[in-house]
């Protein structure tokens, strides 16, 4: 048997919506909201363990709690809840239904380990909208890379707009954060060339060799990369451009690097 709420005023509804809304919440009690089927199947695949899962049997068939349920951790409650309560925490009016309060992952660079002798790593430093970062992890996904690493963020990756952005892919992704000379270091440990994207005293991307240890670091569309980076960097790279502006999306720009990388490697 599994327990039902049908008030607005259960404590657990409240910290729902304090977990959603509030990134100090999700600090302080190292959780938080994944809202959605496919995003909390992919939560479970890559090692995310669930706390409880609220699902309105109105909204879901009993065959993908079933499946949700032989899937999860045995320790996952599960709570039935009304499709009212279930309308006013859901951000989208389109998911099917579920919404999960999930434990944080320590994302600190210290629990990075390489997995294999020449990693593909994509840096980004310091993006802000949660719609970049989250196409930054489709297309990281896309292209399986080894690892994506944040610089200095300024955004708390559990933050709802990320999960929603980057549809799931936040939990298919290795990820770590870490400040700019922390994965700096962590880069030279591990024999890392730097490649960064940046105006200055820089070649065309695929003129570069990426099949050794690589990382390639974007920074923001405003203020480009901090000059720690391109102190240390291996070879500053620029993509070519034909058009009236000098700059385009970070995602797509670090789309086109990721895939050249890909692409000498032989996918």
């Amino acid at each position: 048997m599994h327990k039902n709420i049908t008030s607005f005023h259960n404590p657990l509804i409240k910290q729902i919506v304090l977990l959603q809304e509030k990134s100090r919440e999700r600090r302080k009690t190292n959780l938080f909201i994944i809202e959605g089927l496919r995003e909390i199947s992919l939560a479970i695949k890559g090692g995310y363990l669930l706390e409880t899962l609220l699902f309105c049997s109105e909204i879901i068939p009993e065959e993908e709690i079933f499946i949700l349920k032989e899937s999860a951790n045995s320790e996952t409650e599960f709570i039935e809840i009304t499709s009212e309560i279930y309308e006013k925490l859901a951000y989208r009016g389109s998911t099917e239904g579920v919404l999960a309060i999930t434990h944080t992952k320590d994302l600190n660079i210290s629990n990075l380990k390489p997995e294999t002798k020449n990693p593909l790593i994509l840096i980004a430093e310091a993006p802000e909208k949660p719609g970049n970062i989250g196409a930054l992890l489709r297309t990281a996904d896309a292209a399986n890379v080894d690892a994506v690493i944040i610089a200095n963020p300024k955004t708390d990756l559990y933050n709802p707009n990320i999960i929603r952005s980057s549809v799931g892919c936040l939990f298919t992704n290795t990820i770590a954060t870490g400040s700019t000379s922390e994965i700096i270091s962590f880069l030279k440990e591990n024999k890392t060339n730097i490649y960064c994207a940046a105006l200055q005293a820089s070649v065309p991307y695929h003129t570069c060799d990426f099949k050794e240890s690589t990382a390639i670091v974007v920074g923001t569309e405003a203020t480009g990369l901090s000059e720690e980076w391109l102190k240390n960097s291996t070879q500053n790279i620029i993509i070519p451009m034909h058009g009236e502006i000098d700059s385009m999306n970070v995602s797509v720009a670090a789309g086109i690097l990721i895939f050249e990388a890909k692409r000498q490697r032989g996918f």
